[in-house]
């Protein structure tokens, strides 16, 4: 009776045993894990926000700096809708002219950074939007005086 028990456990074991084909070597952890890719995070003050970037060579310019380093912008509030602030470098810009909303990021001469928490029509280079925020929202982000942008690889 013990010699039965000890084939069916031994059964029972071998059956359950993973199969790896014989010498194949099984791939470590971190490689069977891509890894994730960095995304431009943009904080207003303390206050990280969603933002959806274009895809166009002045992002991509902005990205090659941001992973340099965290990217600090003073802003300083300007006609009543919008904060403008000196990025401090050069990026490739296309200018054309564009409705602005709340929301929207723009690059101006190539170097400035503009958020708007009003509207606005002039000749800007897009470069996002901040999403899931209402006018309310951008306004009591954007309006309380002078803020700092903080632009990340994260």
């Amino acid at each position: 009776m013990a010699a039965v028990m000890l084939a069916v456990s031994l059964a029972g074991c071998s059956a359950s045993a993973p199969q790896t084909g014989g010498d194949e070597e099984l791939p470590a952890e971190e490689e069977q894990q891509p890894e994730k890719e960095k995304e431009l995070v943009l904080r207003i003050g303390d206050t990280k926000v969603d933002v959806t970037w274009e895809d166009n060579e002045s992002v991509t310019a902005l990205k090659e700096k941001a992973a340099e380093g965290p990217l600090t912008v003073k802003m300083t509030m300007y006609g009543g809708f919008e904060q403008v602030g000196a990025l401090g470098f050069t990026l490739p810009s296309n200018d054309t002219a564009m409705d602005t909303v709340a929301g929207d990021i723009v690059l101006y001469t190539g170097n400035m950074l503009v958020i708007f928490y009003g509207t606005n029509s002039w000749n800007y280079t897009g470069l996002g939007h901040v999403e899931n925020k209402t006018v309310q929202d951008m306004e009591d982000l954007l309006t309380a005086g002078d803020v700092v942008l903080t632009l990340t690889m994260e």
